[in-house]
């Protein structure tokens, strides 16, 4: 049995300050078919357009394969490249080449090169497949019914999607995973085989990292059938805000249309100015 002590006092931390639009105005139309901006301390959303719709999530499907070759690998384990993936983008991998993880999930995330995820899940134990099937039993432990995913790249395929709000979890998990943070918010980085026989110059895809101050990733996507993708994390008057923008004719364009929105026409409130408490 335990006595409770009534005259204890706990001290709560304070709530966030939650983001309260002040000018009532919505973003302009935009070509983007799907997204959701959500202030990451008080997980509210700022706006969303059909966030519960599935897309084919493209190279975003990477930060999942992060998450889980992160469950398995350690930065300095070393793997021997297989198949070398030729479609799409690459780091231009070599087979035989011996890189260290650390490098190829710089390769990966950075450069969304799809030869650096494919050799990642091909020196998983049980290989592809069951690289595979980790990348879906990590989204049910995440609750997300909306999404699947058949391949660790991104490859257009019925039974890979995900949804604006799915996506915007799983970002969430990600960025709270200091190696994944630290290495999307990466602009350049020259990366080597373990003999220093081969370099490999990675360049991020995305755009806005160095242009947009506060722009401190996430990842890109782009295929024929998902369209341009874009999840971004700003960071910006000591806030942090997350956006994803899928199917979009222009993503960072939109992505910076939709900053300067939530910059001009919102303020963060305590919550205690929104909802007096009785006293």
């Amino acid at each position: 049995n335990y006595a409770i002590n009534a005259d204890v006092d706990i001290k709560l931390p304070d709530p966030p300050p939650v983001p309260v639009n002040i000018s009532g105005q919505n973003p302009q139309e935009l070509t983007a078919e799907g997204i959701i901006i959500v202030d990451i301390p008080s997980n509210i959303t700022l706006y969303e357009k059909k966030a519960t719709t599935r897309f084919n999530p493209a190279s975003t499907t990477k930060i999942i394969s992060a998450l889980v070759a992160l469950d398995h690998y350690q930065m300095d384990d070393v793997l021997i490249v297989g198949h070398v993936e030729t479609e799409g983008r690459k780091m231009n991998l070599i087979a035989g080449e011996k890189m260290t993880f650390e490098s190829l999930l710089y390769g990966m995330l950075v450069h969304s090169a799809n030869d650096a995820a494919y050799t990642i899940a091909e020196n998983y134990p049980g290989g592809i497949e069951n690289f595979v099937v980790a990348m879906n039993q990590k989204v049910a432990t995440l609750h997300l019914e909306n999404s699947h995913f058949n391949n660790p790249i991104g490859f257009d395929s019925e039974f890979t999607y995900t949804t604006p709000v799915d996506l915007s979890k799983i970002a969430k998990v990600a960025l709270n995973n200091k190696t994944i943070s630290k290495i999307v918010g990466t602009k350049a980085i020259t990366v080597s085989d373990i003999d220093y026989t081969n370099f490999h110059a990675l360049t991020n895809v995305n755009e806005l990292l160095g242009k947009i101050a506060g722009v401190a990733g996430v990842k890109t996507g782009y295929t024929e059938n998902g369209g341009e993708i874009l999840v971004s994390e700003i960071k910006k008057n000591g806030h942090s805000v997350l956006l994803v923008v899928l199917k979009s004719q222009d993503r960072f364009k939109e992505t910076t249309i939709l900053i300067d929105w939530i910059f001009n026409n919102f303020a963060w409130k305590n919550i205690t100015d929104i909802i007096p408490t009785n006293r």
